[in-house]
């Protein structure tokens, strides 16, 4: 669901049949199953524990098992994705330009202000415009990358009818939460015209937080049905994991994400009583106990290692400079071009597709500062998964299930700038060297067997 409201938030635009013509993406038909990694239900030879255990041939083991087919066709897909950036980029880029050159932003704040002279309305009523304005603009290339391309690679199971209410239920929360904070910090810049930038990165800030707050009740539900997941087999481990580490859950919910994709995952969000586990049923489908297991000990990893408070911290960073830094280019942009695009002052909501301008120009300029802040929260995790579940094979299977849409071995700058999370060859490297370095808690499968256990038993990793 973050995907879809990002992506509806920068309401993406322009020059779509471009994106079409991507040289490196390949040519993909047929069912999702030709798409899928393989469910690694045993542990290959190279991986299992003995005295000449090596990390790096235990990786290599379980690399070999994905289809080179599979394999070129995840690439394809990932690699795509690089130029889907700069498309994505231009194509907002430009549509903000043209509604600022055009003079279309100021007729929307004239509308706005014919029918009503209060000013936090009129903010509402010409965000509402600028919202449905640029969805509309943004289609081409949003069905494209959120439709079209989801399934020609095997990912989405939706038809266009669902995706496009999808879009629509985005379209609605962007209008209501977007509107309300335009609201909330016009109101600041009319109020405050000298330190407007510090007391809006704090009301940003907050609203931000009061997003992610809201998020597990209020905003997933709108997507997807949101249920309790009884079956003791599954919920008593990952329970039994959230008490030893001091996570105040009680219950393990479960989302019906197969009603538009094929991606697995999980989550630990929300804060206080909004607070919930989430596994998707696509991991509940395919992924074995010790990968559900593994998952589940790298998401609560996120929550006791405070990586959503410390994500806050970063962002309340970044939020504050590029206020900052938006006044300054505000005032200098409005002061130049201010008359050519009928637009008055920084407090006139003609304003706002500069401001969306300035701050796509910043995000991707970012791009690498923001995935390397994430990869690295996401490779702690990993690091507490393990130690938690204590399954590094399940998370090997982890690893190679989320490569049908991620690279597993890219070059070590393509990581750095593109990735946000560890490559999967990177992921499964480091369950083999954990596997390694606590040889003594396993023992051989015994005959029969298709995993390797534990040799001790304890409350977070049953047995085969």
């Amino acid at each position: 669901m973050n995907k879809r409201l990002v992506e509806t938030a920068l309401l993406l635009c322009c020059l779509a049949g471009a994106a079409f013509g991507s040289a490196s993406e390949a040519s993909a038909t047929g069912p999702n199953q030709a798409n899928e990694m393989p469910s690694v239900t045993t542990v290959p030879e190279a991986a299992r524990v003995s005295d000449h255990f090596d990390p790096l041939a235990a990786t290599e083991a379980y690399l070999e098992q994905i289809p080179a087919a599979a394999r070129t066709r995840s690439d394809a897909y990932f690699e795509g994705g690089y130029w889907m950036i700069l498309w994505d980029f231009l194509y907002a880029a430009l549509m903000y330009w043209l509604l600022l050159r055009l003079r279309i932003s100021a007729a929307m704040r004239n509308l706005a202000e014919r029918i009503t002279r209060f000013k936090p309305i009129q903010t509402f009523i010409y965000w509402a415009q600028f919202a449905v304005l640029t969805a509309v603009i943004g289609f081409p290339l949003a069905a494209y990358e959120g439709f079209f391309r989801e399934k020609k690679y095997g990912l989405a199971t939706q038809n266009f009818g669902g995706w496009f209410a999808d879009q629509l239920k985005g379209l609605g929360i962007l209008i209501v939460l977007g509107g309300l904070l335009a609201m909330l910090l016009f109101g600041i810049v009319r109020k405050l015209p000298r330190t407007w930038h510090i007391w809006g990165a704090v009301a940003t800030t907050c609203f931000m937080i009061f997003t992610v707050m809201i998020a597990p009740v209020v905003l997933i539900p709108i997507f997807y049905k949101v249920t309790k997941l009884d079956d003791p087999k599954v919920t008593q481990p990952i329970l039994a994991m959230a008490r030893a580490n001091g996570i105040p859950a009680h219950d393990v919910y479960q989302i019906n994400a197969s009603r538009d994709t094929t991606r697995m995952s999980a989550n630990v969000s929300g804060f206080g009583k909004t607070m919930r586990i989430t596994l998707n049923d696509n991991l509940l489908r395919r992924g074995s106990p010790e990968e559900i297991q593994s998952v589940m000990g790298h998401e609560m990893g996120h929550y006791v290692l405070n990586h959503i408070p410390k994500s806050m911290e970063f962002l309340l960073i970044v939020i504050v400079v590029s206020f900052a830094a938006l006044r300054w280019a505000l005032d200098g942009a409005i002061r130049k071009w201010g008359a050519v695009w009928d637009v008055r002052s920084v407090g006139d909501t003609a304003v706002v597709p500069l401001v969306m301008l300035l701050t796509t120009i910043f995000g991707f300029l970012m791009t690498p500062v923001f995935n390397t802040q994430t990869r690295t929260q996401e490779y702690e995790a990993d690091m507490f998964g393990l130690n938690a579940s204590r399954q590094p094979d399940g998370f090997a299977q982890a690893a190679i299930h989320l490569g049908e849409y991620r690279k597993m071995s890219p070059g070590p700058i393509e990581e750095i700038i593109f990735f946000d999370h560890p490559s999967g060859r990177n992921r499964i490297f480091a369950a083999m060297q954990w596997k390694g370095q606590n040889l003594k808690l396993f023992e051989p499968a015994s005959s029969g067997s298709t995993t390797e256990a534990p040799a001790k038993a304890n409350d977070r990793a049953p047995h085969h």
